[in-house]
This record gives C-alpha cells, structure tokens and sequence, in this order.
C-alpha cells in the first residue's frame, strides 16, 4: 500500500496494491499491521456501508469526544467527492480543509483521523461507499457543520445537491462544537 499525506497531513490517502489477472482482481483494504506501521493506530469498531444517487450530498459530520471518530473511507461503486474539514482547535490547519475524488476503480481511500467533519457528494447514480470507524455511532455526540458554509471555501462539484433536512440546518463553522 502507498501512504500519501495531503494538503492536512493528517488526513492521509491510501492507495492498495491490487493484483489483477483474467479472474477479477485481489486487495487488502485494511490490514492493521501495515496501517499501524505508517501511524495509522485506531482500531475500527464499526463498518457503514452507504448508497446515494447522483447530487446526494452527506455531511459535513462529526462526533465529539469521547466518541470522535477516525474514519477510514473508500467507493466501491461509482465516484464521489470526499472532504474533511479540521475543527481541531489550536491546529495549524484549523477550518481548513482538504478534497479529493474517490472512485471504485483506482479503489483509493482516505484515512479521516478524529477531530476532523467529514462530507461526500456522489457524482454518479448508486455510488456506494463503506467506511470505518474508531468508535461506535452515538447520536448523542453527532454534530455538523453547514456542508456550504462560505467560511470553509469548499468548492463542491457544480450539479444539483439533495439533501437531509437535518444537513440543511447544520450550524455554521463559527458557531459549531469543535475539538
């Protein structure tokens, strides 16, 4: 696997080593060892698997401590763009934020560490994604924070958005909860 800090170091793309021939292909999407090895330690307690059509847009969302959560994410299905804001106080990289597009044929994925909120917008119909998580979904520690808030500069893809009446009325960057 290749480990590729980003724009914010801490958010790290990770690129398996797929071995291909006439029956189909082979990866290890997670191999603890190896991610442990380049400082990635979280252990994941929790795999989601979601599926949205195209414009669908999630995010930008978080759990504060003691249940933030390290995300680790991939597309199987489809193409979708990925971000991750730091809300970690104090961070050189504070309400900055990184992007990138993940697609189900390169099968990249991010690794998202705690303290970041994390939202994607599918870019094609049925984009299916799974991601990881270092702690257990705890609605009582969710928050968001408005996926277009002018603060952030995110410059999400130009189509049609659809989404949750709750992540239509995240509060600002300004007035959120951060770490």
């Amino acid at each position: 696997m290749k480990f590729t800090p980003l724009a914010i170091p801490d958010v790290i793309l990770i690129q398996p080593q797929v071995f291909e021939d006439a029956r189909g292909f082979f990866f290890e999407s997670y191999n603890s060892g190896v991610f442990s090895k380049h400082g990635i330690k979280d252990l994941f307690v929790q795999d989601n698997h979601s599926k949205s059509a195209r414009g669908v847009l999630r995010g930008l969302h978080y759990q504060i401590p003691p249940k933030a959560q390290a995300k680790l994410v991939r597309v199987i299905r489809g193409k979708a763009f990925d971000v991750a804001v730091d809300i970690r106080r104090g961070s050189k990289s504070f309400g900055r934020h990184v992007s990138l597009i993940l697609n189900a044929e390169d099968k990249s994925m991010v690794y998202i560490p705690p303290g970041f909120a994390h939202g994607y917008c599918a870019l094609e119909d049925n984009a299916e994604f799974i991601y990881k998580v270092s702690s257990l979904y705890s609605p009582e520690h969710g928050r968001g924070i408005l996926w277009n808030d002018p603060d952030l500069q995110i410059r999400w893809p130009k189509m049609e958005y659809v989404l949750s009446p709750r992540d239509q009325k995240h509060p600002s960057f300004k007035d959120a909860v951060c770490f």
